[in-house]
């Protein structure tokens, strides 16, 4: 009779759980589409399109995630938003 032995291996997994927030964008019928797109391309850093686009999302569904990170990234670049007279929060 052969004897079979069983070793159980203990596996910690560590999991990094970051703390993503998002710009959220809103509609208002004070700032045009050229301001918004502008004002995201260099506040926001996006591209030409990528502004464009979450520009007519604001515009036809009241508002857009326009960026995600962390609250510390995201302060001054809300803060840059509201500065420009877009309406914005980080939540």
């Amino acid at each position: 009779m052969a004897t079979i032995e069983k070793t159980q291996e203990q596996v910690d997994v560590l999991e990094l759980v970051a703390t993503n927030n998002e710009i959220i964008l809103y509609n208002d019928d004070v700032n045009t589409f050229d301001h918004v797109i502008e004002t995201l391309i260099r506040v926001c850093n996006h591209e030409e399109l990528q502004a464009e686009q979450c520009a007519l999302l604001v515009h036809y569904t009241g508002k857009c995630g326009v960026k995600t990170g962390s609250f510390d990234e995201l302060k001054p670049q809300c803060s840059a938003l509201l500065d420009a007279g877009l309406s914005a929060e980080i939540i």
